[in-house]
């Protein structure tokens, strides 16, 4: 009687083994000109040497959302616009932000950020002692 058991149990589980469906294996076909997955395609943000901020443009900031100041020094390099504003006391500020049109004298409103110390710019041969990296500013009018 043992051995019945036995034997039905073992082929129940070899029955049950049987009907496990088996992991699929075969990798999808990538559409012409897609990189494999796992690449990047050329060009792409990440890929070593390439720019990150390739393509990208100055944001429009809502009024309000920031400070004042006005335009004191103003240089476009490297895809980057450079902007030196004084605020209503006089203190200065650097900020850098994707390339975006003003000139010396314009009232600007811009976003706070942490400034980045003793930034050197290799495309100016500059460097600024404090500057803050920012997604645009709005000229007030």
């Amino acid at each position: 009687m043992k051995k019945i058991v036995l034997s039905l149990l073992v082929i129940a589980a070899l029955a049950f083994a049987g009907c496990k469906e088996k992991p699929k294996t075969e990798v999808p076909q990538q559409p012409a000109g897609m990189p494999a997955q796992g690449q990047l395609p050329p060009g792409h943000p990440a890929t070593p040497g390439a720019d990150p901020h390739a393509g990208m443009k100055a944001q429009e900031i809502p009024a309000g959302a920031g400070q004042k100041g006005k335009v004191t020094q103003t240089m476009n390099s490297g895809g980057y616009t450079y902007v030196e504003a004084a605020n209503d006391k006089g203190e200065k500020v650097w900020m850098a932000l994707p390339e975006f049109k003003v000139k010396v004298g314009d009232t600007i409103e811009f976003p706070v950020a942490p400034p980045m110390v003793n930034f050197q710019s290799k495309t100016l041969n500059k460097t600024f002692d404090k500057i803050m990296f920012i997604p645009g500013i709005r000229i007030v009018k």
